[in-house]
């Protein structure tokens, strides 16, 4: 069974990827660089989604296909809006058309709780985009897809564009909490880890031509979130609150009325956020004394 990730090398793709191959799949990994998570069982594929003869080499004989590939960050995307429609929206048609002559068995797009919000600018707007062509490609060329809207991810192998990675290497490095926000903001934090697991669950035939979130099981405000690091690293640090006037952003909920409606699919087997947090702050550590 062939499963190619668009995208494999970065911080929820290479997870899937490492999921996938548990599950027995011959994983393909396509992306613009090299993953620094490689498997030695896992084939890896230096390549752009914008070159559609590559995507159109590397899915041939695929059963399953996932798309983690594009501009992920909601503020890269709102200063390169241009881009964003190359990478996110064109991107994923050049897959589409691909597939279109393949028989796959489920075609997986990553996209987000931003669209069912005003907030989230060009981001929001290349997601809602995609998830458009995907139904029209569907029912135009038969092709099976689930759509997977993720809340907020956090975990080992993030960047510096996740908000809990940059957060706790700015605690771990400077000695203080800073937060741009009034700490009302609420998330619903999910870790990586288990964000992938679900992500390859819902290859259950009950998910074909579903929207699904994926999100965390419990809403948690910004300031009980800095709280609880300040606990865990048992200090008294001084909590900041810096005010942001953003409308990218959501403050509460990303949801405004969108009868484009999804489904939760929520695991009853997941890490708790202490723990994750601990495990992130330990990766941390071990790149500051490496």
């Amino acid at each position: 069974m062939k499963a190619v990730v668009f995208g494999g090398s970065g911080f929820l793709g290479s997870f899937v990827a490492d999921n996938l191959m548990d599950k027995g799949y011959d994983v393909v990994i396509f992306d613009t660089k090299e993953s620094m998570h490689l498997k030695p069982a896992q084939e890896m594929v230096i390549g752009d989604i914008l070159n559609i003869d590559a995507v159109k080499s590397v899915v041939k004989g695929a059963e399953v296909v996932y798309n983690f590939a594009g501009i992920a960050d909601i503020d890269e995307a709102s200063k390169r809006p241009l881009e964003t429609i190359k990478q996110n929206i064109l991107g994923n048609a050049h897959i589409l058309d691909a597939l279109k002559d393949e028989k796959i068995e489920r075609y997986v797009f990553a996209s987000t709780v931003y669209v069912y919000s005003e907030a989230g600018s060009f981001y929001k707007s290349s997601k809602q985009a995609a998830e458009l062509y995907i139904e029209d490609y569907s029912k135009k060329y038969g092709i099976p897809y689930t759509i997977l809207r993720y809340g907020s991810l956090y975990g080992p192998r993030a960047n510096g564009t996740n908000p809990i990675h940059a957060l706790l290497k700015k605690v771990l490095t400077e000695k203080k909490i800073s937060y741009w926000g009034n700490g009302d903001e609420i998330r619903e934090y999910i870790h990586v880890e288990d964000a992938a697991r679900c992500s390859v669950e819902i290859l259950d035939k009950s998910f074909v031509n579903q929207n699904v979130i994926i999100a965390g099981h419990h809403p948690i405000k910004s300031k009980e979130l800095l709280t609880m690091i300040n606990e865990i690293l048992g200090s008294k640090m001084e909590i900041e609150f810096r005010k942001e006037n953003s409308d990218i952003h959501y403050q509460i909920t990303p949801y405004s009325f969108n009868p484009r409606i999804g489904r939760k699919y929520v695991s009853s087997y997941y890490l708790d956020m202490g723990q994750g947090l601990l495990q992130c702050i330990e990766e941390l550590h071990k790149e500051s004394i490496a």
